[in-house]
């Protein structure tokens, strides 16, 4: 039950950055980090041209990236004490488990999925 309600709690974050066309909202994303669109773009690993350029912002890619974000920063939020928190573990922490890289450089790795494994293993219980 607690796993189901961390989950309720890890979508609001993600779906309250979403548009009405179920795509995150770059530029609410920034404002809600208080970060520009470059800072955004180089968290997520993405070209900085990628979130200035409408149609590249809003490509399954780019999307996809920034969802696996969000997704990773909103299970942490409650730990951590806040989203602003929770990104400065995403940007800063290292996990030993994977050999002290952050969950940034991960997800920019595309190994967004393992961070997320990880996170589980972690809530319910495990070792780092």
């Amino acid at each position: 039950m607690e796993l189901a309600n961390t989950s309720m709690r890890n979508q609001s974050l993600v779906l309250s950055y979403m548009d009405s066309a179920g795509k995150i909202a770059i530029n609410r994303l920034a404002d809600g980090f208080g970060m520009s669109k470059t800072q955004l773009a180089e968290t997520a690993g993405l070209a900085r041209e990628t979130l200035y350029r409408g149609e590249r912002s809003g490509a399954p890619r780019t999307q996809l990236r920034l969802r696996e974000m969000l997704e990773i920063i909103s299970r942490v939020t409650e730990w951590a004490g806040g989203k602003e928190q929770a990104m400065a573990w995403y940007r800063a922490q290292p996990l030993p488990a994977f050999g002290g890289r952050t969950p940034e450089a991960l997800v920019k790795e595309g190994k967004a999925a393992a961070v997320r494994d990880y996170l589980d293993h972690m809530a319910l219980g495990g070792f780092a």
